[in-house]
């Protein structure tokens, strides 16, 4: 698992089954007791209950956390177990908190992932699209980064392309020519100009060496495969 995370891996997640206990039933949601979080007594006017409400087919919402038996035939009191499906997403933003955020529950988080499932691009006319996930929470989500397009690149290398074009890569699909050249992609191979001032060799030789085949579209191709989506139209 990499210590940082950045907008367009394709990541799969998994959380062990864990048993716990049904408190309420309603037509859109279960809850249940939350067995991994802790309630946070130094939370100012946030009081968790210890509980989490998981959504139905009926409610439509995104919930990587389910149960079994489903949501759909427990019944307060029931035991069942609760947990994360082997379930492929792809990583739309990333947010940090400084100081972590408080949310009722421990541990606080220092950072959510905004993540979008597999065959949805980003909408930002739609709400609530995305799923905020703690990478460093209290339940025990295994993270396996399936794919990192560019993952040779940093935001805001510079670098010129098969033509001579400079290009400054911001992320996979959000590239800006510089000098006043049109838009559009960079053919490979690249050349690595500038990280954070001049590039050292090991990482210019590293860029040269993962550009020498392939193309942007053939890294389009395999990040589109595994995300089952395309990337937002003004990212392409």
């Amino acid at each position: 698992m990499p210590d940082e995370y950045r907008p367009g891996d394709v990541l799969m997640l998994e959380c062990p089954f864990t048993e716990t206990t049904v408190t309420e039933v309603s037509r859109s949601y279960v809850s249940v007791r939350w067995p991994w979080l802790e309630v946070d007594p130094q939370a100012r006017n946030i009081r968790w209950n210890g509980q989490r409400a998981l959504p139905t087919p009926d409610a439509g919402e995104w919930e990587i956390f389910r149960t079994q038996p489903a949501e759909t035939v427990l019944r307060p009191g029931d035991t069942c177990v609760v947990g994360v499906p082997a379930t492929v997403v792809h990583v739309q933003a990333v947010c940090h908190f400084d100081p972590p955020r408080v949310t009722g529950m421990l541990p606080r988080p220092a950072s959510y992932l905004d993540l979008l499932r597999q065959g949805d691009t980003h909408d930002p006319e739609l709400e609530d699209q995305t799923y905020a996930l703690d990478p460093a929470g209290g339940e025990p989500v295994r993270i396996e980064l399936l794919f990192r397009p560019y993952a040779f690149l940093e935001p805001g290398d510079e670098v010129a392309d098969r033509n001579g074009r400079r290009w400054r890569f911001d992320a996979a699909w959000d590239w800006h020519p510089l000098g006043g050249e049109p838009s559009g992609t960079p053919a490979w191979p690249l050349a690595l100009l500038s990280r954070n001032g001049e590039p050292t060799h090991e990482d210019a030789t590293a860029v040269a060496r993962a550009t020498a085949v392939g193309s942007h579209a053939q890294e389009l191709d395999r990040w589109t495969g595994l995300a089952i989506a395309p990337p937002a139209a003004r990212q392409q």
